[in-house]
């Protein structure tokens, strides 16, 4: 059975709460608008695509329920700034409001859209991805992250079952550990092979030849080729090129934000201290030491290899 990050119950939202992932698989009921913001601002789901699908429905919460339009609407906005898809999804709720549509018909078509787009990704990319393959990957790109099948990892699931017995190196994603929590635990339900790294792992493991290959998503991308994505992407991408190893972005075309140019054209989330310095509720480091906590880097289109999305492969530097 395939792993579902949330599911549409018509007058409610039915949501998997990642933030207790591996030890328990919760389920959360959300009602009202207000319930999805602070469940995509607190993390309980995380993942671009999976963020705007869920928005989605958090909008139809809201106005379905009777609340100014326009204040679910920008409720939902500010949750998370980086995650294009986000914005993409409102932007698509808001005009539909506006023309009469029926917005709950709209958000299934978003969450639709997304994982056929996901599937075709998948068939595409694995493409790429040669037999046998050690393909690293860096925090959760799967079905959790999306509205079904994965990104990045759905690549690996396409090149699974075409036969092609990969291996994946999952870097453990420092600070909320979203490879070794998430994307190790969709990878068990699966029976993919892997290995669980510390981050700073992954360079000796291109370095002893190791590495055949770096698949990740993508949180935002410029119309010149920036990816915004998980902190920890940008030095993954210099490691892989340093080593010659190709590095693969998997995203859908509504990661891709047509307004932006240049990587001082996107906002890195900031988030909580508190999230570097302790694991749950157990900390890790001195209370009274200060940290940085941003959330995404920015990789630069040289450091790519190849953009996959649903209409085909991208090469940024072409």
């Amino acid at each position: 059975m395939e792993v579902k990050a949330f599911y549409w119950k018509g007058n409610s939202l039915m949501l998997i709460d990642q933030r207790m992932l591996p030890e328990r698989e919760i389920w959360l009921e959300l009602r009202d608008y207000r319930a999805v913001a602070k469940a995509i601002k607190d993390m309980a789901v995380r993942g671009a695509p999976a963020i705007g699908c869920v928005a989605g429905y958090g909008f139809v919460l809201g106005v379905k329920s009777g609340e100014d339009p326009r204040v679910v609407y920008e409720t939902l906005r500010s949750t998370r700034p980086t995650a294009y898809n986000l914005f993409w999804a409102l932007d698509r709720l808001w005009k539909a409001f506006e023309e009469g549509r029926d917005i709950e018909v709209e958000a299934r078509a978003i969450e639709e859209e997304d994982y056929t787009a996901n599937r075709r990704m998948g068939e595409l990319g694995q493409g790429l991805i040669p037999k046998g393959a050690r393909v690293l990957t860096h925090c959760n790109t799967g079905a959790l992250a999306t509205a079904g099948w994965g990104t990045a990892l759905g690549v690996i699931r396409s090149a699974r079952r075409a036969g092609k017995d990969v291996f994946v190196w999952v870097d453990e994603t420092r600070p909320y550990l979203q490879g070794s929590r998430l994307t190790a635990w969709e990878l068990l339900k699966e029976g993919i092979p892997h290995k669980i790294i510390t981050d700073s792992t992954a360079g000796f493991l291109m370095r002893k030849g190791l590495v055949d290959c770096v698949l990740v998503g993508a949180d935002r991308i410029t119309r010149d080729y920036y990816v915004a994505n998980k902190i920890g992407t940008y030095s993954l991408s210099v490691l892989a090129r340093l080593h010659g190893i190709p590095f693969y972005v998997v995203a859908p075309k509504s990661t891709f934000d047509f307004n932006s140019c240049g990587e001082d054209s996107i906002n890195i989330e900031e988030r909580s201290e508190r999230e570097v310095k302790f694991i749950r509720d157990v900390l890790i480091a001195p209370e009274e030491s200060p940290a940085l906590h941003l959330a995404f880097d920015i990789t630069p289109p040289e450091n790519i290899t190849a953009i996959i999305n649903e209409e085909g492969i991208i090469k940024p530097w072409l």
